[in-house]
């Protein structure tokens, strides 16, 4: 996964750049989104990894698929053709959003319990992560029952473990079982 990751980075970073110079963040999101979409189609996938395509084919193939790209999302398409990267597109779209979220001051938190929360509970949790974090925050929250009992939340690389699950690993782990 940090192979993927690794790969990503620096095209996700210079659409970042060129969408933010162009005053353009809202609209490379959406663009790179759809061919986040596109590509994880199981079809499309076949065709894309399949070796019988050359690099110009798999750019008009994206192109016909969604027509609305305009030519500079399309020459991001057909570097990524060109150097066999375009499966990386879900993770280019998912670290081009959070360098956005990052310049907006926007959080996405995702927030694992044990049981199901209230209204107000979550209203005190995202109003707490929102000064912590320093930005607007987005709440999703999911029920884990294996957790037995706490939280887990995690703001892009900040993991947050306050579960019981959790302080077992770490018993465990501080005393060597």
């Amino acid at each position: 996964m940090a192979e993927l990751s690794t790969l990503a980075r620096p095209y996700a970073k210079a659409a970042f750049s060129f969408a933010m110079a162009n005053n353009r963040l809202d609209q490379w999101l959406e663009a790179l989104n759809s061919l986040s979409y596109i590509v994880q189609s199981e079809k499309v996938s076949e065709a894309l990894t399949g070796p019988s395509q050359t690099p110009a084919e798999q750019v008009k193939l994206i192109q016909s698929i969604d027509e609305s790209l305009d030519n500079q999302v399309m020459n991001l398409v057909a570097q990524l053709a060109e150097h066999k990267r375009l499966l990386l597109l879900p993770e280019i779209t998912e670290q081009f959003k959070a360098q956005k979220n990052q310049h907006d001051k926007m959080s996405d938190v995702e927030v694992t319990s044990a049981f199901e929360t209230t209204v107000d509970q979550d209203k005190q949790l995202e109003d707490f992560l929102a000064k912590t974090l320093n930005s607007d925050v987005t709440v999703t929250s999911t029920v884990d029952k294996n957790l037995i009992g706490g939280v887990v939340i995690r703001a892009g690389d900040l993991v947050i473990d306050n579960s019981i699950r959790g302080r077992l690993a770490k018993l465990n782990e501080a005393l060597g079982l």
